[in-house]
């Protein structure tokens, strides 16, 4: 068969394209579910740089998490949004890949992250005394550097192998986004070593980090067991409760994804991962700030900060 350059060709993205109704639906979902991760994470963001007492290294890496979020949606939400409403779902090589590249860093860089907050609230709850010590400043900038390095080179190196394929011709990729598996299995080739290298990234970079997630939590569980008093136990929990939620709403997905029968009809597994894709990010800052005194703290001085510069303006006018 002859090969294709795909640089000089468009792939189309088939989302819901047998179900127009259902795409205008998903498109005023997405979009208000985009809306709120903007919001929701940039305020976090916000509100971490400006109010002195979230400068600690929780919020440090749960700005990392926001940043992260806003960039692995933005990636893909705005194209997928014109297709929903457009009847020509097109993407031209070099944005799918940037977008694949993108959403895949992102998604490697989380789940390191999610084990490193992990660490941070064994430290905290385990060892108190010595916390600001052992979580000190050099070390927080030391493990957002390699979540961000390993995703980055996770991401290069699938990508790389990805693009390197031989075409034929054929441009249909049966998702809403430029997802890896969907992309490679386009090629006219044997994609056997593809496959293996994602399977053992998925391997390296989803359960190894759940791993040490479990083992850091269980070093939690021992210490917060051995407190005597129950509103002692309560404040414990209530430091990590968070993340906790934020694991399991983000690694439950995952899980159910990789481990549900295979349907036969693709349109149950694309909704999934576009569940997986938009919810889990919008729920990461409505969780950090459910309950959350610091937050609803440093929400409470911004207003009153902002008030305040509001009537001095008026005044001086």
């Amino acid at each position: 068969m002859e090969r294709t350059n795909w640089t000089d060709i468009e792939f189309i993205l088939q989302g819901l394209s047998e179900y127009p109704r259902a795409e205008k639906l998903l498109f005023a979902m997405c979009l208000l579910m985009y809306l709120v991760i903007l919001l929701g994470n940039s305020t976090l963001i916000i509100l971490t740089l400006l109010d002195s007492h979230l400068h600690t290294p929780m919020y440090f890496f749960l700005c990392h998490l926001s940043f992260l979020d806003i960039w692995y949606t933005s990636s893909f939400i705005p194209s997928m949004l014109i297709h929903f409403l457009s009847e020509k779902k097109t993407i031209s090589f070099i944005r799918c890949v940037v977008q694949m590249s993108v959403s895949y860093t992102m998604g490697s860089t989380e789940c390191v992250l999610l084990a490193v907050m992990a660490y941070d609230r064994s430290i905290a709850i385990c060892n108190p005394l010595r916390y600001p010590i052992i979580i000190n400043k050099a070390l927080c900038i030391q493990m957002a550097a390699v979540s961000w390095g390993l995703g980055f080179l996770n991401s290069l190196t699938e990508t790389i192998l990805a693009v390197q394929l031989p075409f034929c011709g054929k441009n249909l990729i049966n998702h809403f986004v430029c997802e890896i598996l969907a992309f490679v299995k386009l090629a006219c080739t044997d994609i056997s070593l593809n496959e293996i290298t994602i399977m053992l990234g998925n391997v390296i970079f989803l359960f190894v980090p759940l791993l040490l997630i479990c083992i850091s939590y269980i070093f939690i569980l021992s210490t917060v067991l051995r407190i005597n008093s129950a509103e002692g136990r309560k404040k414990a929990f209530s430091t990590c409760s968070a993340h906790i939620m934020v694991v399991t709403v983000f690694y439950g997905t995952i899980l159910f994804m990789y481990m549900k029968p295979k349907s036969k009809d693709a349109t149950f597994d694309k909704l999934i991962a576009l569940f997986y894709g938009v919810v889990t990010p919008m729920l990461n800052p409505i969780i950090y700030s459910l309950r959350n005194t610091e937050v609803h703290g440093a929400m409470r001085k911004l207003t009153a900060r902002l008030v305040l510069e509001e009537r001095m303006r008026n005044l001086h006018l």
